[in-house]
């Protein structure tokens, strides 16, 4: 992966968010955006798109805050191998 079409790591972990049930939650797939772990449209000219997540219940989701998740938008531990 070339390094313009890498995200930047905006946190070397995950982001815990309590979710509402039937929210829809946009999450920031290149790691600009100013309001992680969600999209402010900071990817606007890249190939980077936001990541739909819509809560089925109310609960406590762990977003990928390195943005290298194989499991978008959740966190997989990717950030260990950073």
């Amino acid at each position: 992966m070339s390094e313009e079409k890498k995200p930047v790591v905006a946190k070397k972990g995950s982001m815990v968010i309590p979710v509402e049930a039937g929210e829809i939650y946009n999450w920031c797939s290149c790691g600009k955006s100013a309001t992680q772990p969600f999209c402010d449209g900071s990817h606007e000219g890249t190939d980077f798109k936001p990541v739909q997540y819509i809560a089925l219940r109310d609960k406590n989701v762990s977003f990928c805050g390195c943005k290298h998740t194989k499991s978008k938008p959740i966190c997989d531990g990717s950030h260990k191998d950073l």
